[in-house]
């Protein structure tokens, strides 16, 4: 199903995004409306009114497409607003890690993106409900949501970073114990991290979710069980082979819904914005609930057909 006219785009800029936004964006953004004869606003995220903005611009816009230009949590903001309605979504990626970027295989050159507006495909796919925040990506609790934190007081970006605060935090790994139950089972773990995960990696390409499908109906639980120090490389090297779900240390559960119990509470990020420190996580899959514009020429091996 191709994009269909008339086209009219709604441009949400995440100045703050991991990268610098190119200084040519403004001069794409117009230039490739005017080739392609369609009309845009342009909205940039900044302020404390940023939901009720974007909300009003589509109440008063009626966009067909709305571009989230940064990273993951910029995705987050415009799926939160624009799910289940027939409001496209596209990602311009200028965020650190654009993890969901790479999950649906979109281009991180500017003119290739801003061809799918017109070329793209219309794909629906599942999200997360967590507590009361859709998740496009992923979310957890543990190890990761820690390196978040360390990450978000950084004033540098990009992956380096990420991975040196990932390495400062392996030092003071914790093992906290869950509570799970889930399509009427019941499961009491200890775990180093759990994450939610609809998509199948995070945006350093670690995978953290080997067999997630995008728009099955399912979501996993994916726990790293306690290891020893010494295993971390290991573990990091099964992630970036693909092969995590052979080790001994991971445990993956596919589900509709669940609720997660932790005995203290625990940081919990989503989309690479920290939440609150929570004692239970309520857990939800919403099909086929946004509509993203991805490539018709590629193959997606976590998108069903």
């Amino acid at each position: 199903m191709q994009a269909q006219n008339p086209t009219k785009v709604l441009f949400v800029i995440n100045k703050k995004a991991g990268l610098q936004l190119e200084t040519s964006l403004d001069k794409t953004i117009e230039e490739h409306a005017k080739k392609n004869a369609y009309p845009f606003e342009r909205y940039l995220v900044e302020g404390n009114s940023v939901e009720s903005d974007i909300e009003k611009i589509i109440e008063n816009f009626n966009p067909t497409i709305i571009a989230a230009v940064g990273g993951d949590g910029t995705i987050n903001l415009v799926a939160s607003l624009i799910y289940n309605t027939n409001i496209n979504l596209i990602v311009i990626p200028l965020g650190s890690a654009n993890g969901m970027a790479k999950e649906l295989q979109i281009p991180l050159e500017l003119p290739a993106c801003f061809d799918l507006i017109v070329k793209g495909k219309i794909q629906k796919i599942d999200l997360l409900k967590v507590n009361d925040k859709i998740s496009v990506h992923l979310a957890d609790v543990g190890l990761n949501a820690r390196v978040v934190k360390r990450f978000e007081l950084d004033p540098k970006r990009g992956l380096s970073v990420y991975a040196k605060h990932l390495f400062f935090e392996v030092f003071f790994l914790k093992n906290n114990r869950f509570k799970i139950s889930y399509d009427n089972k019941f499961l009491n773990i200890k775990a180093v991290s759990l994450t939610f995960a609809n998509a199948t990696k995070y945006g350093t390409s670690a995978v953290i979710n080997p067999d997630g499908i995008l728009n099955d109906g399912f979501f996993e639980i994916c726990i790293v069980k306690p290891f020893p120090k010494y295993k971390i490389f290991k573990i990091a090297y099964q992630m970036f082979r693909n092969t995590l779900k052979y080790s001994e240390y991971y445990k993956v559960i596919s589900c509709k819904e669940a609720q997660v119990m932790c005995t203290k509470r625990t940081l919990l990020q989503n989309d690479g914005e920290l939440m609150n420190k929570v004692n239970t996580i309520n857990l939800k899959s919403l099909p086929n609930a946004l509509n993203v514009i991805i490539s018709p020429n590629l193959l997606h091996p976590t998108i069903i057909n």
